[in-house]
């Protein structure tokens, strides 16, 4: 059954009269943000999706939204956010949580988030920007677009580590079906070591090596992708044994289709070895990480990291620095080709408010300067790729053109603070549902924070 909020708010406990008001205090960021989301719009989301009257009561929304909040503000895990909720007599007050009331267990929040899914989380931003909109903190006349890399949180990935991690992973899903039906399995062998002691030798190898690629390089990986073809087949033969159980519980099942699909992954990188040791280094669709499948390799030429992996983020701000679209995107699309989706997406909640658009060269194109005047955009301040010419350079000295300008530069600031503060240079999540969630996130989060501090 889903709770809207935490009944026990209704009527204080004795505590809260004894004790001294000063204990419950919260700061004057906490108290706006927590007025911002008594409003009835943030509770309509879950209502629509999720509304029911049967089953055992679920955590408070109410709780549920601020504890989220307070875990991006601060970068919190999730035990460590009801650590600190629980001690902190101020933040219990926050989250709608009386001091007999039980915080949410980490666990409890880990399957809400995955339940409530990223079109919950995308809805609360409209909902939000939609409030800013009617209470004319935004006026939504002016946007900014910029693109950026949220990373995948994985190690900077190898074909030979890859190799070494689904050996790893098979082994271990094996062990446990051991473990759950006992009489199958008995002649996988375990190569970990073995797959190891290569791995390593390898490493070792390439760091002292002088050279490209030689022959003995290629001989280690093509020992590491023998064990690893050694590794699936036996662990084929797992799966076939599972199979044909008659009696066995559902983990055999689950374990069975786990197993099924680390499989087909470790297949690809197999299959990737193999090419880029006969030297076929373009590969559509490389994997690059058996835990993340969908992350891409996306190169952006920055002197710090020249390519950066994981999925590519497009980001549409307005005046006071609200964020009113994003899209996280799977592959890696050229900018220019982002621009309508970035316009349509914050068109969707300003109508026809819209009246400047200031990106940077990469978004240029003739089209899209010539599809933002068709749709009542008045001032283009996009600057052209390669020469101009004098016409165009006259343009792009107008005090208007250079204003906007000096208004889009404000965006890598931005993606700077969501990136440091509210936990966007790296997703925890994986998966791009979980990418999803993760900045939609962070961006409510961002959203509220500096929406506090305008208001």
């Amino acid at each position: 059954m889903l709770r809207m909020d935490n009944s026990s708010q209704q009527n204080p406990s004795l505590w809260e009269s004894v004790l001294p008001p000063e204990l419950f205090q919260m700061n004057e960021e906490l108290t706006k943000v927590d007025k911002m989301l008594q409003d009835e719009r943030f509770f309509a989301p879950f209502r629509e999706k999720f509304g029911t009257t049967m089953g055992r009561p679920t955590t408070a929304v109410a709780t549920y939204l601020r504890m989220m909040y307070l875990k991006h503000r601060y970068q919190l895990g999730y035990e460590v956010l009801v650590k600190e909720v629980s001690d902190s007599l101020a933040w219990r007050r926050f989250c709608h949580l009386d001091l007999g009331d039980r915080v949410p267990d980490s666990t409890t929040l880990i399957k809400l988030t995955h339940k409530y899914g990223a079109d919950t989380v995308r809805a609360l931003n409209d909902a939000l920007v939609l409030k800013l909109k009617e209470e004319k903190v935004v006026r939504g006349k002016k946007l900014r677009i910029d693109t950026t890399v949220v990373e995948s949180n994985i190690h900077h990935p190898t074909d030979t580590g890859l190799l070494h991690d689904g050996i790893r992973v098979i082994t271990r899903v094996v062990s446990k079906l051991k473990k759950v039906a006992s009489g199958i399995g008995s002649r996988f062998v375990k190569h970990t070591r073995k797959a190891k002691k290569v791995y390593l030798g390898l490493m070792k190898a390439m760091k002292g090596r002088t050279g490209q690629d030689d022959a003995t390089l290629d001989k280690a990986r093509g020992k590491l992708v023998k064990i690893t073809e050694e590794v699936i087949a036996d662990g084929r033969a797992v799966q076939a044994e599972s199979e044909l159980l008659q009696e066995k519980p559902p983990l055999v099942d689950r374990l069975r289709k786990q197993l099924g699909e680390w499989i087909e992954a470790v297949e690809k990188v197999v299959w990737q070895t193999k090419e880029v040791i006969r030297g076929n280094r373009r590969l559509p669709r490389r994997v690059v990480s058996l835990f993340d499948v969908g992350a891409r390799p996306i190169k952006r030429g920055k002197s710090r990291t020249d390519t950066e992996f994981g999925r590519k983020v497009l980001i549409g701000e307005t005046d006071h620095g609200i964020i009113t679209t994003h899209e996280v995107l799977e592959e890696n699309p050229a900018d220019a080709t982002l621009l309508k989706t970035g316009v349509k997406g914050h068109r969707r909640l300003f109508r026809k408010r819209l009246k400047a658009v200031a990106t940077d060269r990469g978004f240029y194109s003739k089209n899209n300067e010539n599809w933002l005047k068709e749709v009542g955009v008045k001032q283009v301040s996009i600057p052209v790729r390669g020469r101009a010419s004098k016409e165009r350079r006259i343009e792009q000295k107008e005090p208007w053109f250079r204003r906007l300008q000096r208004f889009r530069a404000g965006a890598e600031g931005r993606i700077s603070l969501l990136k440091r503060v509210f936990g966007l240079d790296r997703s925890l999540m994986r998966g791009n549902s979980g990418a999803e969630i993760w900045v939609g996130r962070g961006i409510f989060a961002h959203n509220l924070w500096q929406a506090a501090r305008t208001s």
